[in-house]
């Protein structure tokens, strides 16, 4: 199998070879023209005097420019923040700003949000626009083509900063930094054995379905152009476009979330049975546990080649889990790929087997520390074992060391002494036939704490209705505990839900008046 390369010896080898390409539009860019315009951009972020260690951030959708700017920061020793496209101008101005971000990159179609980012930014030196500009930006395009070319900037691998969700409180910058400043050792040995096992090559053609900001769709896209692969990315996830994505690009390789698989599964048969999926080869799964029964669903839909993996943004550890294994012992995440694995509970006691409680990892190094946030990082490690991190995630282990995970720290319902993960009960909804997403959480009950609510998206066709809420009853008693039942149900047109597929149950919690704990999980 080849070795992991870099960007330059591509552009050289395979110059005319596709590097990314726009799924729906078919524009493209090759492997010289993002060489070469991923170097300019580096030169210019130097001509304004940006050195190694200096952050930058990208608040742009999917664009096929967000590659070469990404290329051009890592090329040059410079830290860059994608950053949530869907957050209000004062919520990015907060991440530019608390990330100590020295120049912004954003595009025309995220002028709404772009034109009152300049004002909230007054101390960055420069705001570009791609594909065209609006008052206080500069055309990135033009600026491009004046960059400096008596300028070689230092080659020096940099590194992304990645901002937590913030699902559950205010986003955390997440900074690893990078074990060598070589740029050969931009894919780390433990992500080179993750993707080893995918078989990832020159032939790959991946499909990325989700938004470039968050962490997996951004780092995949740059260690497989390390490979030589092709990069085939949505601007946003549509079920019946990814399929047909798939036959047009024959894609070998991709990767989704547990949400896409729902989406996809609920399309009706004749759709999902008329597109040609026979040159996958490996679909990569993570981002949230995926219900039992749709997975099984997706291995007998597209055969044994799903792959899952867990980690977290903070890098502290990553486990991994092949269909075959995960039909042994169906609903887990599989073993640790690298960290030791801890299971204890709130006093930091080791759980036994079986029993869940917060999920550390051991390291022999600290793996991340959060941005200009030395009281969270603390809080990060086990009370005894700093080297021992955990994220807010529950999960236990069985006896041969397989992980389960049943949910966030900050989400768990307590009610009347009782622990509820909403995970479980959320899995069983989505399970029902006009049930299309489903969010549990829990409300103050006078006497009780808290009780179960249920908060439901449903299919076109069904109507929302006390019967529906009875039928879901019935429904959820024969699959979970009769305590984790919902007292109550809301029928919503939509779930506010992350394109990453992450559940905003802040949202959730603050229009319900929820029961609020673990803060900074």
């Amino acid at each position: 199998m080849e070795q992991w390369s870099w960007l330059g010896a591509h552009a050289r080898r395979t110059p005319e070879k596709l590097a990314v390409i726009h799924g729906e539009t078919g524009i493209s860019l090759t492997y010289r023209v993002l060489d070469a315009r991923s170097l300019a951009f580096a030169r210019l972020l130097a001509g304004l005097g940006l050195r190694a260690g200096d952050h930058i951030a990208v608040v742009m959708e999917n664009n096929l420019r967000y590659f070469e700017v990404c290329w051009a920061a890592v090329r040059s020793g410079l830290v860059v923040t994608p950053v949530n496209r869907y957050l209000t101008a004062a919520e990015a101005a907060y991440i530019v700003k608390d990330g100590g971000s020295k120049v912004v990159i954003s595009s025309h179609a995220m002028r709404k949000l772009a034109s009152g980012l300049v004002a909230l930014t007054p101390d960055c030196v420069a705001h570009f626009m791609i594909d065209g500009v609006i008052d206080g930006w500069q055309s990135y395009e033009q600026a491009l083509s004046s960059a400096p070319e008596e300028i070689e900037p230092e080659e020096r691998l940099g590194t992304l900063m990645l901002y937590s969700s913030g699902t559950t409180g205010r986003p955390k910058g997440i900074l690893r930094a990078p074990t060598s400043t070589a740029l050969h050792d931009l894919v780390d040995p433990v992500r080179q054995r993750l993707y080893e096992s995918y078989r990832f090559d020159s032939d790959t053609v991946y499909l990325s379905t989700a938004p470039l900001y968050h962490s997996a769709p951004i780092a995949y896209a740059l260690h497989l152009m390390c490979r030589g692969a092709t990069l085939v990315f949505m601007e946003r996830f549509d079920a019946q476009t990814a399929l047909a994505l798939i036959e047009r690009y024959r894609i070998t390789h991709s990767q989704w979330v547990p949400t896409m698989f729902v989406r996809l599964l609920k399309l009706p048969g004749m759709v999902r049975e008329g597109y040609d999926l026979s040159s996958l080869r490996v679909a990569i799964h993570a981002a949230a546990p995926c219900p039992i029964e749709v997975k099984q669903q997706m291995i007998a839909w597209w055969g044994p080649i799903l792959h899952e993996y867990y980690g977290a943004t903070e890098g502290n550890g990553i486990t991994q889990i092949d269909s075959a294994d995960w039909l042994a012992h169906p609903g887990s995440v599989g073993r640790p790929l690298c960290g030791t694995l801890h299971i204890c509970d709130d006093t930091g006691a080791p759980c036994p087997d079986g029993t869940p409680g917060l999920i550390y990892f051991e390291r022999a190094a600290p793996a991340f520390h959060y941005h200009r946030d030395e009281e969270k990082t603390r809080r990060a490690q086990h009370p005894l074992h700093p080297l021992w991190t955990a994220v807010g995630d529950i999960g236990y282990v069985d006896g041969e060391g397989y992980l389960y995970l049943t949910d966030r720290q900050s989400f768990m319902i307590i009610s009347g002494g009782v622990n509820i993960y909403p995970q479980a009960i959320e899995d069983a909804l989505v399970s029902h036939p006009h049930v299309l997403d489903a969010a549990v959480i829990g409300v103050p009950h006078p006497e009780m704490g808290e009780e179960v609510m249920a908060v439901v998206e449903l299919v076109a066709e069904a109507v929302p209705c006390d019967t529906l809420a009875d039928e879901l009853r019935a429904f959820l008693r024969e699959r979970v505990a009769r305590y984790m039942v919902p007292r109550s149900f809301d029928f919503v047109d939509a779930l506010p839900r992350l394109p990453t597929g992450k559940l905003y149950k802040q949202a959730l919690r603050e229009r319900y008046g929820a029961v609020k704990r673990a803060p900074g999980a």
